[in-house]
């Protein structure tokens, strides 16, 4: 699919400087030799579109022996999305779905009522020295979709749209844009997309959703004269279009939609427009009630007390 060109202003034009509503410098967490930069929600902004989590998974090199080991734990009223760079994460969850993802690729798991997983790393792999980076969002569910039944869907790189052209190339994960629309399925208005930048190329991004962002995953970017370097989430005002130029190579992730219905509870893994229902989540996980994930069913995460 070719580049689709645009009258986006150019860049150092003052609409795109006066566009920039938010930067957000995402919070790090070591987990033991892995570090994790979430950048939502945040003091300045709770969502963008229905983006309620938004996690940096390294860049990491695992050593022989290490690398990501997540038990089962519960998820309700929210979809996963992971979305890796490089490396290897295996996925399994209660539904019995079982596999790989690897760089390109996408997994979509949307907890709904309720659904349990883990992401581990196989056996294979931990016998040898390797990297992973990659993205975890999470996106709330609509009010009319936050009890539906869980469900898991996985699309290989080659499902999903590619744009590219004058330095620039975008993966549409999901939601439409550069006059493409991903196969991945989402019950409210959403874009999400990688778009890897040469130095100097320019990245226009439409007013096509009330609620945007973008976040700098490596490289650095120029909007309107002012320098943004890797590790910054910049939201943007609707309305106007915004040129993003890379001053250096740049991976950027794409994020927004239409605003969520209403603002979200959150604890631990629950996320909810009703504060009930996550008091229920937390009882139903200490008492056992979830399924359990096959071929994964001894550990688990417990309740956070």
């Amino acid at each position: 699919m070719s580049w689709q060109p645009s009258n986006d202003p150019v860049p150092g034009d003052a609409r795109s400087c006066d566009a920039i509503e938010h930067v957000i410098v995402p919070r790090a967490r070591d987990l033991g030799g892995f570090e994790v930069r979430r950048a939502l929600p945040a003091v300045q902004k709770q969502m963008v579109g229905p983006f309620i989590f938004f996690d940096q998974m390294g860049p990491a090199e695992f050593l022989i022996g290490g690398g990501i080991d997540v038990r089962p734990h519960p998820h309700i009223g929210l979809a996963t999305v992971t979305y890796l760079f490089e490396g290897e994460v295996f996925h399994r969850d209660s539904l019995g779905s079982s596999l790989a993802i690897r760089p390109g690729e996408v997994n979509l798991m949307t907890a709904g009522r309720g659904i349990v997983h883990s992401e581990r790393e196989t056996s294979e792999r931990k016998r040898t020295t390797r990297r992973l980076f990659g993205i975890q969002a999470w996106a709330a569910l609509p009010r009319s979709h936050e009890d539906t039944a869980p469900a898991f869907v996985h699309h290989g790189s080659d499902e999903l749209p590619h744009i590219s052209g004058e330095g620039k190339r975008v993966r549409l994960v999901m939601g439409q844009a550069y006059g493409a629309r991903s196969p991945v399925a989402f019950p409210h208005e959403t874009l999400f997309a990688e778009a890897v930048l040469a130095p100097g190329a320019v990245l226009p991004l439409d007013a096509t959703y009330d609620e945007r962002a973008v976040y700098v995953a490596s490289g650095e970017i120029d909007i309107a004269g002012d320098s943004f370097s890797e590790g910054r989430l910049l939201t943007f005002k609707p309305g106007d279009r915004v040129s993003i130029l890379a001053t250096a190579q740049s991976r950027l992730m794409l994020l927004g939609g239409e605003p969520m219905d209403s603002a979200r509870h959150i604890w631990w893994n629950f996320v909810s427009s009703s504060k009930e229902r996550i008091q229920q989540a937390k009882e139903d996980w200490r008492q056992k009630r979830f399924a359990l994930v096959p071929g994964d069913d001894t550990e688990f995460i417990p309740l956070p007390e």
